[in-house]
């Protein structure tokens, strides 16, 4: 039988890089509904970023079975989209004259350490957080850069197996090809 000529594809929600990407997108429009005036441009800059983030996984995800190069493409615009994102945050926190946290702050670990899987959850560990001091906003914009640099790790590692599984395969062209030419050698000469 051979290789399918049109691979399986479109199970992005399955991603543990669209996951995270839609627990982002959830958490940054909580966030600014409440932390960002209504009117602001920065609010729908964010919300974009976020929503980007997320559809353009879906949408690279599912172009796959005819395209690597588009599904390797979109993956990348979606990091691009999360890295936009992460610069509002930081703005957000120098503006107000907050902390970010450091690499190995406690709470960055114990956020990630917790592996959120909804805006509850992490809503839940912030409370944790503010009893040991901070404000609400302060906590609230460092566990949203937290969330960014875990979906773009997983998309880091996600291009990089993208790049090197279409560098050794090919895409849907090779694949034709490669189809054909079963084919042709295949068939009987007359």
């Amino acid at each position: 039988m051979g290789e399918p000529l049109l691979p399986s594809h479109g199970g992005f929600r399955r991603l543990k890089s669209f996951q995270m990407a839609l627990l982002v997108y959830d958490f940054t429009e909580r966030f600014c509904g409440r932390y960002i005036e209504r009117q602001s441009r920065t609010r729908d800059q964010m919300i974009q970023a976020a929503r980007s983030g997320v559809q353009n996984i879906a949408e690279g995800s599912c172009a796959a079975g005819t395209s690597k190069k588009t599904e390797l493409k979109l993956t990348n615009v979606a990091r691009a989209s999360l890295e936009e994102l992460r610069l509002d945050y930081e703005d957000f926190l120098r503006q107000q004259s907050f902390s970010q946290w450091a690499h190995d702050d406690w709470r960055r670990s114990a956020l990630i350490a917790r592996r959120c899987g909804s805006v509850e959850e992490v809503a839940t560990c912030i409370a944790e957080m503010h009893r040991h001091g901070s404000t609400y906003r302060e906590l609230a914009a460092n566990a949203g850069l937290t969330l960014i640099v875990v979906a773009c790790s997983l998309l880091d590692r996600q291009i990089t197996a993208l790049a090197d599984t279409f560098e050794k395969e090919g895409g849907f062209t090779e694949r034709l090809y490669r189809k054909r030419a079963t084919a042709r050698r295949q068939t009987p000469f007359p």
